[in-house]
């Protein structure tokens, strides 16, 4: 019995679909977040942690309860 547990085991064409998909997620939920982060005073580049397991749930409730620096020039 063949197990498919090599790349080289799934057909040449599949890679590239999900390159696609994964632009296409980083799209849709990214951006938004991007412009939301830099609407309440933060730096764009903050969304990199979006994408670091346990961290960005931290980084979560931290942003959530902190005081936005948006909300210091109102």
């Amino acid at each position: 019995m063949m197990m498919l547990t090599h790349f080289h085991a799934f057909p040449f064409f599949v890679w590239p679909f999900g390159l696609v998909f994964g632009l296409i997620g980083f799209l849709i939920f990214a951006l938004p977040m991007m412009e939301i982060i830099h609407k309440a005073g933060y730096s764009r580049i903050w969304i990199l942690i979006w994408f670091v397991p346990l961290v960005n749930l931290i980084f979560l409730w931290i942003f959530a309860f902190s005081r936005w620096p948006s909300q210091n020039k109102a």
